[in-house]
C-alpha cells in the first residue's frame, strides 16, 4: 500500500487541511493499492502562494542554472527507474515492458531535451528598431492525465523549468504516484523551494480551482474536451492564458501501394499500445476498397502478436483498461458498434481468463462509414474501425472529416504521396511508415484537439510572454 496523504509544497511534504482520501486502485486486481489525500482550496492557496513568492528569484535565474536543474533531475530520474517501472506497472496497468520503453523513457526524454533545447534559446532578440524580449509567464498551473503518468507531466515541469516560471502541479487522481515521485527527484535536484508544489485533489475542487486563480497566470491541461472546455471557461474569469491538448480520433491512410502487412501491424499497434488509452493513437484506418479483404486478414493475423494479460508477466504487450468507469465506457462504444458495423474482431465482455482486472477484447470493426459513432468519438481502448476509400482525395477527405487534429500517419512508398497526404492532413503532427517520434519537435493539435504545442524550444515557448522594447540604445 502507498498511503502517500501529503501535498508537495514550498520545498516541504505538509499535510492536507482536509480529512478526505482518494483511493488508488490497480486496475489489473481490482483492488485498492495507496491512497492520496483529496486536497482542498486552502491547499491550493498554499501552494501558489509559495510559487508567487520565489517567482522574481527563479524567473531570473540564469539559463546555466536552469540547465543545470534539468541535468540534475535526468540523473535522479534514471536513479530509479525500476521504482518508476513498478509504479506505473501498478497504477496505469501498463504492461512492464511498455512502463519501461514507452512512460520510464518518455519520461526521462523530455527533461534531457528541454536541457538540450534550452542550450541554444535565445530570451532576447534585436530586430533592426526594436528588441525582443522573451519574459517568464508567471506562475504555472498544469493538470495533467492517467493515461501517462510520466510523459504529460515531465514535458510541462521541463519546459516551466527551462522558462523559469514556478509551477502548481495537479496529477490525475487514477495514477499520482509517479508524478509524487518527480516532486521528490525535483527537490533532490537543487530546484528552488517554491518552484515546484504538488496538490493532489479532485478536478472540481483543485483542478477548477487552478483555472480559476487570480495568481495563476497559465494553465497547462491534458485531458478530455469538456474539461478543456470548462477550463477556458475558468480562465476567461482573469483573462489568462490556456495551452490545452485534447483528445483525437487519428487517421492512418494506408497508400495502394503499402505492403499490406506491415499496415495491418500499424493498425494493431496502434490499438493495442497502452490498451488504447492515447490521445494520437490512429483509429480509423482507410485503406483502399481493392485491399479491404486483404487487410482484414492480415489484422486478424497480426493480433496474437500482441497478447492481453496481466501487466507482470513476461511477453504481455497489453494490459487492463484504467478503471472501471472507462472499462464500461469502451463496452458501451463496442455495443455502438456492434449496432452500426460489421464486428471483425473481438466484442464486448472480458478476454477468456481475465475475469478479474478491467480487461477488454481487441475489437476492429469494417464496413464503416465516417458518420458513424464509432468512426467519429474518441473511445479510448482497444478498439479500431476499417473504413475504405476509392482515392486519395477521398481519403483525405475523410481523413478531415473529424471535430479532431492531433494527429495522421501515411503507411506506403511514393513520397510525392507522402508530401501531399502531410500538407493536405488537418493535424498537428503527422507520421510516415511509423517514423520514430522526434521529441525536439512540437506536439499538439488543430481544432478541437487543442491550442498550443509541447515538447522541445516550442514547449518553452508556452511559458514566456513576449515584449517589445523600442529605443534602446545598443
Amino acid at each position: 500500500m502507498r498511503n502517500q496523504v501529503k501535498h508537495f509544497i514550498n520545498g516541504e511534504w505538509i499535510e492536507s487541511t482536509g480529512s478526505e482520501t482518494i483511493d488508488v486502485v490497480n486496475p489489473a486486481t481490482e483492488e485498492v493499492m495507496g491512497k492520496i489525500s483529496s486536497g482542498t482550496n486552502e491547499d491550493l492557496n498554499k501552494a501558489v502562494a509559495a510559487a508567487k513568492a520565489v517567482l522574481p528569484t527563479f524567473s531570473n535565474s540564469t539559463k546555466e542554472e536552469r540547465i543545470q536543474w534539468l541535468h540534475n533531475i535526468v540523473e535522479g530520474y534514471k536513479k530509479r527507474k525500476d521504482e518508476f517501472i513498478e509504479v506505473m506497472t501498478d497504477e496505469l496497468g501498463a504492461p512492464l515492458s511498455v512502463s519501461e520503453e514507452v512512460h520510464y523513457n518518455m519520461g526521462l526524454g523530455h527533461f534531457s531535451h528541454a536541457a538540450e533545447a534550452l542550450e541554444s534559446f535565445s530570451f532576447s532578440e534585436n530586430r533592426g528598431g526594436h528588441t525582443v524580449l522573451k519574459e517568464t509567464i508567471g506562475v504555472s498551473g498544469l493538470i495533467t492525465p492517467w493515461n501517462f503518468p510520466t510523459n504529460q507531466t515531465s514535458t510541462k515541469i521541463a519546459s516551466a523549468i527551462a522558462a523559469g516560471s514556478p509551477v502548481v502541479l495537479k496529477p490525475a487522481s487514477k495514477t499520482p504516484f509517479a508524478a509524487m515521485m518527480l516532486a521528490e527527484i525535483i527537490d533532490e535536484a537543487g530546484v528552488p523551494k517554491g518552484a515546484f508544489n504538488l496538490v493532489n485533489g479532485t478536478g472540481s475542487e483543485i483542478g477548477d480551482g487552478i483555472s480559476s486563480h487570480r495568481d495563476i497566470d497559465f494553465v497547462s491541461f491534458t485531458g478530455s474536451g469538456s474539461v478543456g472546455e470548462k477550463i477556458m471557461q475558468n480562465a476567461a474569469q482573469t483573462i489568462k492564458k490556456v495551452a490545452l491538448e485534447l483528445g483525437g480520433k487519428s487517421p492512418l491512410i494506408v497508400l495502394d501501394d503499402a505492403n499490406v502487412e506491415e499496415a495491418a501491424k500499424s493498425a494493431v499497434s496502434h490499438m493495442m499500445t497502452n490498451t488504447g488509452q492515447v490521445c494520437s493513437a490512429a483509429t480509423r484506418i482507410l485503406v483502399p476498397t481493392s485491399m479491404k479483404t486483404q487487410f482484414e486478414e492480415a489484422v486478424q493475423k497480426v493480433l496474437p502478436s500482441f497478447p492481453v494479460g496481466d501487466p507482470r508477466k513476461e511477453g504481455i504487450a497489453t494490459g487492463p483498461l484504467v478503471s472501471e468507469d472507462q472499462w464500461d465506457t469502451v463496452q458501451s462504444y463496442i455495443e455502438k458498434g456492434e449496432k452500426e458495423a460489421t464486428l471483425l474482431v473481438g466484442g464486448t465482455g472480458k478476454p477468456e481468463g481475465l475475469e478479474k482486472g478491467y480487461f477488454a477484447k481487441p475489437t476492429v470493426f469494417t464496413d464503416v462509414s465516417n458518420d458513424m459513432v464509432i468512426a467519429q468519438e474518441e473511445i479510448f481502448g482497444p478498439v479500431t474501425t476499417i473504413l475504405t476509400y476509392d482515392s486519395l482525395d477521398q481519403a483525405l477527405e475523410i481523413a478531415n472529416d473529424t471535430i479532431y487534429g492531433l494527429a495522421g500517419y501515411v503507411i506506403g512508398k511514393n513520397p510525392e504521396k507522402f508530401r501531399d497526404v502531410a500538407s493536405r492532413i488537418k493535424a498537428g503532427r503527422i507520421t510516415v511508415n511509423d517514423t520514430a517520434t522526434d521529441f525536439h519537435g512540437p506536439f499538439g493539435g488543430y481544432k478541437q484537439s487543442g491550442i498550443g504545442r509541447e515538447w522541445g524550444d516550442f514547449g518553452i515557448e508556452e511559458y514566456l510572454e513576449v515584449k517589445s522594447v523600442h529605443g534602446m540604445p545598443s
